[in-house]
């Protein structure tokens, strides 16, 4: 009986896309893999025709068709208004989870560190990654960081189980919430409720920045690593290359609804069209996605016989040594030598093994809100004197009944009251206005405190309401108060 072929959506790329998404899929259908494929243009491509996004209205269509993506890299252009189409297609199709295995292998590929076997689980749709950016004077920018329970609680849950699944043994967690207390201090929360349910496992966690030069000096304490969105991309890059290349990393993007599949690695259009590049990294993403769609049999098949070809001392030119390597390969040359060792296991290197099944995670249950009360206001001004004094005079005449002016900050420094000359002050000012009680208040007192700042002649460019939970205060205080 004919197998019946699995669906998925190919998008072939900018750069070294194509070349190197012509050896992977070519090296597939010579390992038998069952597949349906679905071509659609992005890109660079895109973008010039004038399609802001990167990605045309029938490219949507079958990514939700399909729900399975292999992607080759893209050129997004940099500047300009631009968003990033990789994010894009991650947020709007919910893959929430970014997971990036580094592995050594040593001795054939050259490493300081060869016992690595590390995964990295980033959140992928949030944190400073959501895109949230203004300019707000002419001297300073703002983009929002926003974390939330949900991609907390979704990201941590599958780190676990991913652990749990493949017989790690530890899982880390990366933050900085010694600086942003609220953000990355709700990750870390997070992180130490879930560890609870998983008594099987070792929980832990580190301050990022220690973490990621423990990780480059020594990657062999950790298993499996999740963090908020932004440091793990930064790290992944990072464990990749002390892993032996960033060109042999693949990545997987899951959520409920579908999963995209790419190399961890850019278009790199300096070398693209000279059959120089590495497939690998599309390869072994391409190795998880037959694994995902139930074709275990065919991704152990390629990736053993990838294990194999690197242990033969066939490799392309970013990691060919004099040392380590045999043959110096072409991008098609490669994938040839990998299709000839289809069917063979590594000698000295681990064989793998995939589970066919994806990860079960509970669906996510909203907890019963908080008691939230409004307990004051911060006012952001847009204003071009130096002395923070004339400042706090002026405001000081908007002050209401209700609401009186509390502090002054300049880039989160308190410059007034009791600040220092020497802090350097921007055109941009954060004005803090409490009930002198801390009585709660509502919508109506501080419209009329903007009211009345508008009557003064100053700028303002946005508020944020502050809140306190349950009696927490839901804010920071300001650096010096």
């Amino acid at each position: 009986m004919n197998k019946k072929n699995s669906p998925i959506t190919v998008a072939y790329g900018d750069g070294i896309g194509p070349e190197i998404m012509e050896a992977t899929l070519w090296l597939l259908e010579q390992a038998g893999a069952a597949l349906d494929i679905e071509r659609i243009e992005i890109g660079e491509k895109v973008y010039r025709a004038g399609i802001s996004s990167g990605i045309p209205h029938e490219a949507w269509e079958s990514l939700r068709r399909t729900g399975v993506f292999l992607k080759a890299p893209i050129t997004t252009p940099q500047g300009g208004g631009v968003k990033s189409l990789n994010v894009t297609i991650r947020k709007t199709l919910g893959l929430y989870a970014n997971v990036r295995p580094c592995r050594a292998y040593a001795p054939f590929v050259r490493t300081n560190h060869p016992e690595m076997d590390v995964v990295i689980v980033r959140e992928n749709e949030e944190d400073l990654y959501a895109g949230i950016e203004h300019q707000q004077t002419d001297e300073v920018v703002q983009c929002l960081k926003l974390v939330s329970r949900r991609g907390c609680e979704m990201i941590i849950r599958y780190a676990f189980e991913y652990a749990r699944a493949r017989g790690r043994k530890k899982v880390t967690s990366l933050t900085k919430d010694n600086i942003m207390k609220l953000t990355d201090g709700l990750f870390h929360q997070v992180f130490d409720e879930i560890a609870l349910e998983y008594p099987d496992l070792t929980a832990d966690h580190m301050i990022v920045d220690i973490g990621m030069a423990r990780m480059a000096a020594t990657p062999e304490r950790f298993d499996v690593v999740v963090t908020p969105n932004l440091y793990g991309d930064i790290l992944s890059d990072v464990a990749a290359e002390v892993s032996g290349s960033v060109g042999l990393a693949g990545s997987a993007n899951i959520g409920d609804h579908g999963a995209m599949f790419e190399a961890v690695h850019g278009s790199a259009p300096d070398i693209a069209g000279q059959n120089i590049a590495n497939p690998s990294g599309l390869l072994l993403s391409a190795v998880k996605m037959l694994a995902h769609i139930g074709q275990g049999n065919v991704a152990e098949k390629v990736h053993n016989a990838w294990l194999r070809t690197i242990e033969d001392g066939i490799h392309t030119h970013d990691i060919y040594s004099e040392a380590q390597s045999k043959k110096r390969a072409g991008t098609r040359e490669f994938a040839q030598a990998v299709a000839e060792r289809l069917g063979e296991s590594p000698r000295r290197l681990n064989p793998v093994h995939y589970r066919t099944e994806a990860l079960r995670l509970p669906v996510y249950r909203r907890k019963e809100p908080a008691r939230r009360t409004l307990v004051g206001v911060d006012v952001f001004l847009y204003w071009r004197g130096e002395r923070p004094e004339e400042l706090a005079a002026q405001l000081q005449k908007a002050n209401t009944s209700e609401l009186h002016l509390a502090m002054i900050t300049n880039r989160g420094v308190k410059v007034w009251p009791e600040g220092f000359p020497e802090t350097f002050c921007t055109d941009h000012w954060r004005c803090r206005f409490l009930p002198e009680s801390m009585e709660t208040i509502n919508q109506g007192h501080i419209i009329r405190l903007l009211e009345n700042i508008a009557q003064t002649g100053l700028e303002f460019i946005k508020t944020e309401t502050l809140c306190a939970f349950d009696g927490r205060l839901g804010f920071s205080l300001g650096q010096g108060q």
